[in-house]
């Protein structure tokens, strides 16, 4: 394989649709949207929604990964993104994010 051609993402994704909460400011006010995600690795996020916020913004998203992923319980994760993409898919937008930082949210009492 030529290495011109060596695909540029450095972080293995994984096909998942999880529920997502999305946070981000349109117009000065805070929304929060439910999506839900296509795929995820540790660097980016990729998902649907019918209201994106605009690419180039900065959002808060919260996803949940199940306990048939972390065998232990459910686990929060609050993720600090930018948007480095918005597209048309089918009826909803596809949205790529950047993530920027992360952590774990203590479990729900």
């Amino acid at each position: 394989m030529d290495q011109e051609t060596t695909d540029r993402r450095t972080a293995r994704r994984f096909t998942m649709a999880l529920p997502l909460l999305v946070r981000f400011t349109h117009n000065g006010n805070m929304e929060e949207k439910v999506a839900q995600t296509r795929d995820v690795s540790f660097r980016g996020v990729y998902f649907l929604t019918d209201a994106p916020p605009e690419e180039g913004s900065a959002v808060e998203l919260v996803l949940t990964l199940p306990q048939q992923i972390t065998l232990a319980g459910d686990v929060r994760i609050r993720c600090f993104a930018n948007i480095v993409r918005v597209e048309a898919h089918e009826e909803m937008r596809g949205v790529a994010a950047q993530i920027d930082r992360y952590e774990f949210m203590p479990a729900a009492a």
